[in-house]
């Protein structure tokens, strides 16, 4: 993560229909709203066509606001696997953009930001769009709850310290973590 003093989160709710986004400034432990809105995809009859519309979308974005960061809202996992599936691609495609532009990309859990936003897991849309409302004074109420939860996204990274995804990160466990973070105890023969 940068330690920039001032930087740009742009958050993205991926959807197959409705794709919703939110950019905030970043200064310091203040943030200010730039701009949120959606991307509708309903017109796009093919999977693939909206697949291109995301990452072409995506890509403006990144290129209109030059965010230092992109904060994701994971696939959650329910019954219907194609949904989860289409979800999943629209995600990837969101984030193959930013990585296209050497953007630092992270995941929340839908729990998670509901969490970090309103203190509530389990919160409604309404309840995230209202706190939000409240951190960030929304001058112009989006029509679409997707919209806000794009912008949701955006606010949780801002409250988090995440490592990036695409940043290679160490992953020890069991032994192999004991050996590092312990090498006098282990005699070579």
């Amino acid at each position: 993560m940068s330690d920039k003093k001032e930087r740009i989160i742009l958050g993205i709710d991926p959807g197959t229909n409705i794709m919703g986004y939110g950019i905030i400034l970043a200064k310091g432990q203040k943030m200010e709203l730039i701009t949120l809105g959606i991307i509708k995809l309903g017109a796009y009859r093919s999977h693939a066509l909206k697949l291109r519309r995301i990452f072409e979308r995506t890509l403006g974005l990144i290129d209109e606001y030059h965010p230092d960061e992109v904060a994701l809202e994971a696939p959650f996992f329910g019954k219907n696997i194609q949904s989860m599936l289409k979800l999943g691609r629209a995600q990837g495609v969101a984030m193959a953009a930013a990585l296209y532009r050497d953007i630092p990309i992270f995941e929340y859990s839908p729990r998670k930001i509901k969490q970090s936003i309103t203190g509530n897991g389990n919160a409604s849309k309404e309840q995230v769009a209202q706190m939000l409302d409240r951190l960030l004074t929304l001058v112009d109420k989006p029509e679409y709850l997707d919209a806000t939860d794009g912008l949701a996204v955006a606010v949780c990274h801002f409250f988090q310290k995440g490592i990036p995804l695409n940043e290679e990160k160490p992953s020890l466990t069991g032994w192999a973590k004991f050996l590092a973070d312990n090498p006098d105890r282990v005699k070579n023969k």
